[in-house]
């Protein structure tokens, strides 16, 4: 399937003038600093259709004459296509706001052809400096790269610098993904694992409280995770819940392969309640687990209590990480509630990427 990057013009590509927000004459005519050279780069290095897609407010009419827009947007396109970069779609709104119209961003009027199932659009992104674009991201189904000084709601990436927007989609063109089966005599465990997701999780293990907490790890880690699990319920609750552990760590090796540009580190200290859980995670190459938590209830729901420290152990040997876990409080579903979001949370802090290094975080130069 095709990928496509929507990009706006004005402010994105092109400086939009602060007081009319027309680019009409030579001297209002400027690129965004290191756009050409980005552009060109993705155009050059990466598998994405352009598409312009652009609200130029009553082109057409007495407050924006023809005349007055066309020689500027071709001598932009003119000097793009010197450096290689051509559009396939050059889709232009020329409404006004108050009238609403669905061809106008965040409509999504004019894009009805890539809706047909041809595009990717999942894996496509709108670029642009307006929360409209941001907002026609989320009607397409495709992802938001915002240009700006804040941080954008809904944004997979917020920035002033044409520079992050390259290495972004880079890093996002090798995705850090992991498909594991795991089949034994005891369990079948299928997990399909994206660091780079959105939290969204499709969990069933047979347990319905290691389901809660599974989900927890997808929502609070912002990972997409999958994990169908077959176990020998029949006998106990052991196989499931220890092989688990097993398939997420080794889903966790692979997706994180050889490690370079990631924090390494995450440490997460959570409050729930009366509890206080800390959890600490570093992503070395070598499984230690530490636990400092005690539980005076046989289950919690059910999931046997013994059973906590070994799911984490399970998953620090398989994913040869260190994971130092420690809990404080008198309510045992608090007290592991808040071990599985602060485990989330901490691996959400060491998996994230530096746009800057993609360097292998230690001196040995190999995790």
């Amino acid at each position: 399937m095709k990928k496509a990057l929507f990009i706006d013009r004005d402010g994105t590509i092109l400086v939009e003038p602060p007081t009319d927000f027309q680019v009409d004459s030579f001297e209002k005519f400027a690129f965004l600093p290191k756009s050409i050279t980005n552009l060109a780069r993705i155009y050059r290095e990466m598998d994405y259709e352009f598409v312009m897609v652009t609200n130029q407010d009553g082109l057409g009419t007495d407050s924006y004459p023809e005349h007055t827009f066309w020689p500027y947007q071709n001598k932009m396109l003119e000097i793009l296509e010197s450096e290689g970069i051509t559009f396939a779609e050059i889709l232009i709104d020329r409404s006004f706001e108050h009238e609403g119209l669905e061809t106008r961003k965040p409509g999504i009027g004019m894009m009805q052809n890539y809706l047909a199932g041809e595009y990717d659009l999942a894996s496509s992104y709108v670029i642009g400096d307006r929360q409209t674009d941001v907002k026609l991201a989320q009607n397409l189904g495709a992802k938001a790269i915002f240009i700006g000084d804040s941080t954008a709601a809904g944004a997979a990436l917020s920035t002033t610098d044409w520079d992050d927007i390259y290495t972004f989609l880079k890093q996002q063109r090798t995705g850090r993904t992991a498909n594991v089966c795991r089949s034994t005599s005891e369990t079948d465990v299928q997990v399909d694992l994206n660091l780079d997701g959105s939290g969204k999780m499709n969990i069933s293990t047979g347990l319905g409280f290691f389901d809660h907490m599974l989900e927890q790890v997808a929502r609070h880690a912002r990972i997409d995770l999958s994990i169908k699990v077959k176990g020998d319920l029949h006998i106990d609750e052991h196989h499931t819940i220890e092989d688990t552990g097993l398939a997420l760590g080794e889903a966790f090796a692979q997706a994180l392969g050889d490690k370079r540009g990631i924090s390494r580190y995450g440490f997460f200290i959570l409050p729930m309640d009366e509890t206080l859980a800390q959890v600490a995670i570093d992503f070395s190459g070598r499984p230690w687990a530490v636990w400092k938590g005690e539980f005076k209830r046989e289950k919690v729901g059910d999931m046997p209590t013994e059973m906590f420290f070994h799911f984490f152990k399970s998953f620090s040997d398989a994913a040869r990480a260190n994971l130092n876990i420690k809990v404080e409080g008198e309510n045992e579903h608090h007290k592991i509630e808040a071990i599985f979001k602060g485990f989330a949370r901490a691996i959400r802090m060491a998996v994230e990427r530096n746009l800057h290094d993609t360097s292998i975080p230690s001196t040995k130069g190999v995790l």
